[in-house]
């Protein structure tokens, strides 16, 4: 904005504002009293500094002297903002330092790691009362809380993600990449430059290199504070990221993102810095109850996967230990009591598969989970390692974890056991996310026919969710009596709880996409998922040739 003092006819002082080429005369003092908080004054912080530069370029015709305007606490809004989105990138970074050190697969390991708190049983028992009103990373269980989520990528290559997010003027809280565009899923021949183009039209060297000559969307998710108002903003800044909903403004668009579906509203086909890029975009109060509850599975399953993130949240963090020790718990119901870490990383990635509408119909590669396995052994053994370590019932079983180096060796495939013992496992049953556990115990309230009464009063009894009350999540006879189901019984009654619990969600999703990317768009990623489709049910080449 551009301030001017305006002379008037009886010599007092008044003042006129001038925004680009517009002037414009202020209000009457009775109306400013009415509405101390101007819209135009509230959007300030969010213009981009050009525009204030591109003032000196208006012609002064009118003959008045012209100052820059730029109250102080405009300039303290957007310093406050950049200050905060740095911290997060910077707690990113220490923790993904914290997670490549020699001492990683202990780093979940609270009596090795030394931690603010001086209460042993916070810091052992953190899973029976997390406190997700935490605000600072320094209020998280224990020193290197987490950081086995910090997956470690090429430096160039994420330095592009991270000045991505900084083209979007709405506030990030937390942000992560994931996707065969960050996380390479198979090798295939180098694309020529025009098939470069064709997806990224001014590629950078650094994701080239990253994607291993094969170009691919580079698949975002956005975790924000206020659902409309970051759409208010970003429709200003990007309206052309949306589609004709976008029209109908934000509130329209928020209302489509949070009451449809599971609360994401995705923006495909972006192109951003000459990088086409895909973008999520969820309220941060959406993203931690399906991180800790699995009330839908559908962020909860793809951060079960490896995944850049690019701004941490101690919240999140929190929230996503939680959702990575579950997945955790739920593969080892389903599994033998001796199995490699390839088959336990194949469960994981697997489960929010399960009842994903694409893998029913030929619009997903069939081979999916294997390629994200196969190709991401390192990363999968970093996110999940310390986790291992950490419970008391499953541990690696192979000399190779005796050398220094074996996180890193990824040409041996480690072989696990786990203690079948009821009392253990039935601590797993109980420790499973809140509504997951609901949706388990009906299916065997059913199958153990035990009167609802009966059912209702055992679950009192065994509930701490209530606030104040800090029982350990132990399980009991109920819980023992599910563990000890026979396993092929057990199995198939989680599958089906899986399966309920995404397929819904994961369809209204899909259907979603329709309203909220375009026709156009729609269909132009299910073509390329049928394409992906065709391409995993073509043999091996090794197949071809052994044949």
């Amino acid at each position: 904005m551009i301030m001017c003092p305006l002379p008037s006819a009886s010599g007092t002082g008044r003042v006129a504002w001038v925004h680009a080429t517009a002037l414009r005369l202020p209000m009457p003092p009775s109306i400013c009293a009415a509405r101390p908080y101007s819209v135009h004054v509230a959007r300030l912080p969010y213009r981009p500094s050009y525009d204030l530069h591109k003032a000196s370029e208006v012609p002064n015709t009118l003959g008045f002297h012209l100052r820059g305007f730029a109250s102080n606490a405009s300039k303290s809004s957007a310093s406050k903002g950049a200050e905060a989105a740095h911290k997060l990138e910077s707690e990113s970074e220490s923790a993904a330092s914290a997670a490549s050190s020699p001492d990683e697969p202990q780093s979940q390991n609270p009596s090795s790691s030394p931690t603010p708190s001086s209460s042993t049983d916070t810091e052992l028992n953190w899973e029976d009362k997390p406190n997700f009103h935490i605000d600072k990373f320094t209020e998280l269980p224990y020193a290197n809380f987490g950081v086995n989520q910090h997956m470690i990528i090429d430096r160039e290559f994420k330095e592009v993600l991270r000045q991505l997010l900084w083209r979007f003027r709405a506030p990030i809280r937390y942000a992560f990449a994931y996707g065969s565009g960050v996380f390479p899923q198979s090798k295939g021949d180098p694309a020529t430059e025009a098939e470069i183009k064709a997806v990224h039209p001014k590629a950078p060297v650094a994701v080239q290199k990253a994607q291993d000559g094969s170009p691919k969307m580079i698949d975002f998710i956005f975790g924000v504070s206020y659902t409309q108002h970051w759409h208010s903003l970003n429709l200003m800044q990007h309206r052309d990221h949306y589609s004709m909903l976008g029209s109908f403004g934000s509130a329209a668009v928020s209302h489509v993102q949070d009451k449809w579906g599971a609360g994401v509203y995705f923006n495909p086909y972006v192109t951003v810095d000459g990088i086409m890029i895909k973008y999520g975009v969820v309220n941060i109060d959406t993203l931690c109850k399906d991180l800790s509850e699995w009330d839908t599975l559908y962020l909860a399953g793809r951060l079960h996967k490896p995944v850049k993130i690019l701004r941490d949240d101690p919240r999140v963090r929190l929230a996503n230990q939680i959702n990575l020790l579950s997945a955790l718990r739920t593969a080892l119901l389903l599994l033998p009591p001796t199995f490699t870490e390839h088959e336990l990383y194949s469960m994981i990635a697997g489960i929010s598969y399960l009842g994903d509408p694409r893998m029913a119909f030929p619009t997903e590669n069939p081979k999916k989970v294997s390629n994200i396995v196969n190709h991401n052994m390192l990363n999968f053994r970093r996110l999940y390692a310390p986790l291992i370590e950490s419970l008391p019932n499953v541990d690696f079983d192979d000399p190779a974890c005796s050398k220094p180096d074996w996180i890193a060796n990824t040409d041996a495939v480690l072989k696990i056991q786990q203690d079948m013992d009821p009392i253990k496992r039935g601590n797993m049953v109980r420790r499973l996310p809140k509504a997951f556990r609901s949706k388990l115990y009906f299916e065997y309230q059913k199958k153990f026919q035990i009167p609802q009464l009966e059912f209702d009063k055992m679950i009192e009894e065994n509930k701490d969710e209530d606030v104040g009350s800090f029982k350990r999540q132990q399980g009991g006879g109920f819980e023992q009596r599910i563990a000890q189901d026979e396993p092929e019984a057990l199995r198939k009654n989680v599958r089906d709880v899986i399966k309920r619990t995404i397929g819904w969600p994961s369809t209204t999703q899909s259907i979603k996409s329709f309203v909220t990317s375009g026709f156009r768009r729609s269909f132009r990623y299910m073509g390329e998922k049928i394409a992906k489709y065709r391409e995993g049910t073509k043999p091996e080449k090794s197949e071809e040739k052994s044949s």
